[in-house]
C-alpha cells in the first residue's frame, strides 16, 4: 500500500512539473516585414508593437523575424523562392501566430497562403484597408487594419494655413509607394480648384531637396511613405525627413505620428500607439486560442490633431488658427515659469527691504537701522551665494549633459557619415557625406567648447594652474591681444572653492579684454600674496569709468566682487577712459573652509 501511493506521488510530481514547463515555453511569433528593418514609418510600428505585445501577452514571447521585401521591388518569381526558404526554415519550428507588417507583406502571404504558413494564425496589421484583400482572408486569419482620410489632413493645412495655394507631395517610387500615388491623386481631386499639387515622386532624392528649397511662398509639403527614391535608392530610418527639413522652406505634413518630433507641423495623424495597442490585443487573443473569426478590432483612423509647437513657432503658425481639441506638444517653457519662485522672492526681498528701511527712517532708529541694515546685508549676500552656487550646480549639469551625451552622439553620427563617405567610393553622395562628417566634427568641437566655458573641467581634474593656462591659451587663439600670463609661488593643492572663484575672475576679467577693450597686450598674473593669492587682469585698452560701474551697471563686475567677498577676499578696479584697466583680485588662503561659505563661493 505505502509503495502504490508513492508511486502516486511521483506520478503526480512529473505531471506537475511538465505543467509547469509547458506553462513556461514561450510563444513563438513571426513577424513578416514588407521591407528590410530600419525603415520608417513601419520600423517605429514595430517596436512599439513588440513593446506592447510583451506588456500584454500572460506568456512570454519569442519573436521571429523575415523581411519579403516586396515593396521595394516589382513583384515576381523570386517570391516563389522566398516561399520555399520559408518553409525550409520553420519547418521545425512550430509557430504560434504570424503577423504581417504593411500592405505589400499581407499581399505576399496572402498570395502564398496554401503553402506558406497554411495552418499558422495570421494577424494582417499595419494596413490600410484599401490596399488589403478582405476576399483572401481565410477564416484562420484576424486583421487590424488603419484608414488614412487624405481628405481631412489637407483640410487641416487650408485651416491652419488658409492662404496655402501649393502642396508639394513627397512620395517614393516602390511599387506600393506608386499604387499610393494613384489613391493621393484621387484623394486630392477635390481640391485641385484651389491647390495646385506638385509630384515629386519621379525624382531622386536630391533633386526633392532642390525643389523644397525653392518652393514660392504660400507653399506647403505633404510627406507621404517614403522609402526608395526614383533613382532606386533606399531611404532608412526617416533620414529623408532630415534631409527635407533641414532645407524646406514651407511647412511640412504628414499621416502618420512617427514623423511627429521629426520636422513636420502636425494635424490629424494615424497614430501607432493606438495602432499597436489594437494589434498586440488580437494577437493576445489568437495566442491563447480565441477564434480568428471572433477576433474583431475597429478601423484605426486619424486621431484627434497634434502639434509640434518649435514648428508652430518656426512658421509663424497662431495656436488660435488650430483645429479645435488640438494638442500640442514640445512646448518651451517661459521665463515666468522657468524662474517663477526666483522673481517672487526677490520682489518679496525687496518689499520687505523697502518696508525695513522705511520704519526704521520714520523711528529716527539709528542703532536699529543699522544692525537691521547688517542683517539685510547678509541674508543679500547669503541669497546671492545661493544663487550663484544654483548657477554653478545648473553649468555643470548642462556641462556634463553636451560632454557625456551630445558630443558623444555627434561623435557616432560623424563616424557614420565617414563610413558612408568611405562607401561611396567618390561622386556627389561621397561630398556630401564628407561635407555633413566636416561639419558634424567642427558641431561637435563646438559643443565641447561650450561645455568647457560652462564647466572647466579640467579645474578639478589638474588643478587652477592648468586650468588657467587653457582659458589664456584659448583667449589667445580666439583674440588678437597680445596676451601674458605667469604663476607665481602657488600651492598645487588649492580649496575647490578658491579655485572656483580665481578661475571665474580671471574667466570674465578676460573675457571683458577681448570685448570691451580693444587692448593690444594684456597680462594675467597669479602669485601669492599676505596670507592668500591675487590675480591680476591688466590690459592697454580703452579703460572706462570705475565709478560708474562700481554703482551696479556692470553684472560682471559686480559678480567678481561678489565671488571674493563670500570667501573674505575683494576685488578692486582701476580704470579710465583711454588708460587701459587693471583687475585684481584677493582671496584668503585658510586650511578648511567653513561649509556654507565654501557653498556659497562655487
Amino acid at each position: 500500500m505505502a509503495r502504490q501511493a508513492t508511486r502516486w506521488i511521483a506520478v503526480a510530481i512529473l505531471f506537475i512539473a511538465a505543467a509547469s514547463a509547458a506553462a513556461a515555453e514561450p510563444k513563438r511569433v513571426l513577424l513578416v516585414h514588407s521591407y528590410g528593418r530600419g525603415f520608417s514609418p513601419y520600423d517605429d510600428y514595430v517596436a512599439k508593437f513588440r513593446a506592447e505585445l510583451g506588456r500584454q501577452s500572460p506568456d512570454p514571447i519569442d519573436f521571429y523575424e523575415v523581411s519579403v521585401e516586396t515593396a521595394r521591388f516589382t513583384e515576381g518569381k523570386e517570391e516563389a523562392a522566398f516561399v520555399d526558404y520559408a518553409n525550409a526554415l520553420f519547418a521545425s519550428r512550430r509557430l504560434d501566430l504570424a503577423v504581417t507588417i504593411g500592405a505589400p507583406a499581407a499581399g505576399f502571404v496572402e498570395r502564398h497562403r496554401d503553402r506558406l504558413l497554411a495552418s499558422t494564425h495570421v494577424l494582417f496589421s499595419a494596413v490600410d484597408q484599401q490596399r488589403l484583400n478582405y476576399a483572401a482572408v481565410t477564416d484562420n486569419d484576424a486583421v487590424v487594419a488603419s484608414r488614412i482620410d487624405r481628405s481631412a489632413i489637407i483640410e487641416n493645412i487650408l485651416t491652419v494655413l488658409p492662404q496655402t495655394n501649393r502642396i508639394a507631395v513627397v512620395t517614393g517610387a516602390s511599387p506600393l509607394e506608386k499604387t499610393w500615388l494613384g489613391q493621393m491623386r484621387q484623394d486630392f481631386q477635390p481640391f485641385s480648384n484651389r491647390i495646385e499639387f506638385t509630384w515629386l515622386n519621379d525624382l531622386p532624392l536630391k533633386a526633392i531637396l532642390k525643389e523644397l528649397a525653392a518652393l514660392p511662398p504660400h507653399s506647403a509639403i505633404y510627406f507621404g511613405l517614403f522609402s526608395v527614391d526614383a533613382a532606386g535608392v533606399p531611404h532608412e530610418a526617416g533620414n529623408a525627413l532630415t534631409a527635407i527639413h533641414a532645407v524646406a522652406n514651407a511647412p511640412m505634413f504628414s499621416y502618420v505620428d512617427a514623423h511627429f518630433g521629426r520636422g513636420i507641423v502636425g494635424g490629424p495623424m494615424i497614430s501607432l500607439d493606438d495602432l499597436s495597442r489594437q494589434a498586440a490585443a488580437a494577437a493576445v487573443r489568437l495566442l491563447r486560442g480565441d477564434p480568428p473569426q471572433e477576433v474583431k478590432a475597429p478601423v484605426i483612423g486619424l486621431a484627434a490633431p497634434l502639434f509640434d509647437w518649435r514648428e508652430l513657432r518656426r512658421w509663424g503658425i497662431d495656436e488660435a488658427s488650430l483645429p479645435a481639441g488640438s494638442s500640442v506638444q514640445f512646448r518651451s517653457a517661459t521665463v515666468w515659469q522657468r524662474y517663477k519662485w526666483y522673481i517672487l522672492g526677490a520682489v518679496a526681498f525687496c518689499g520687505l527691504q523697502a518696508l525695513f528701511i522705511i520704519m526704521l527712517a520714520n523711528w529716527q532708529r539709528l542703532r536699529r537701522v543699522e544692525a537691521e541694515r547688517r542683517q539685510v546685508e547678509a541674508a543679500a549676500h547669503e541669497l546671492s551665494g545661493r544663487l550663484i552656487n544654483a548657477a554653478e550646480q545648473e553649468r555643470a549639469r548642462l556641462a556634463r549633459e553636451l560632454h557625456d551625451d551630445v558630443t558623444q552622439r555627434l561623435a557616432l553620427l560623424a563616424i557614420d557619415a565617414g563610413r558612408e563617405e568611405r562607401n561611396s567610393a567618390g561622386g556627389a553622395r561621397s561630398a556630401t557625406m564628407k561635407a555633413m562628417r566636416e561639419g558634424l566634427i567642427r558641431l561637435s568641437e563646438d559643443v565641447h567648447a561650450l561645455s568647457y566655458r560652462l564647466h572647466p573641467s579640467l579645474l578639478e581634474d589638474l588643478g587652477l594652474i592648468e586650468a588657467l593656462k587653457s582659458e589664456c591659451d584659448s583667449f589667445s587663439r580666439t583674440c588678437p591681444t597680445r596676451l601674458d600670463a605667469s604663476t607665481q609661488d602657488v600651492p598645487e593643492r588649492l580649496p575647490q572653492d578658491v579655485a572656483l572663484c580665481l578661475f571665474r575672475i580671471a574667466q570674465e576679467g578676460l573675457r571683458n579684454v577681448g570685448r570691451h577693450a580693444k587692448a593690444t597686450r594684456a597680462e594675467v598674473r597669479l602669485h601669492r600674496l599676505d596670507g592668500g593669492l591675487e590675480l591680476v587682469i591688466k590690459d592697454d585698452g580703452t579703460g572706462f569709468d570705475a565709478a560708474r560701474h562700481r554703482n551696479g551697471t556692470s553684472l560682471g563686475l559686480a559678480s567678481m566682487r561678489q565671488r571674493a567677498f563670500l570667501l573674505g577676499g575683494k576685488v578692486k578696479i582701476d580704470s579710465s577712459p583711454g588708460r587701459g584697466a587693471v583687475v585684481t583680485a584677493w582671496v584668503p588662503l585658510k586650511e578648511e573652509q567653513s561649509g556654507a561659505t565654501a557653498r556659497a563661493a562655487g
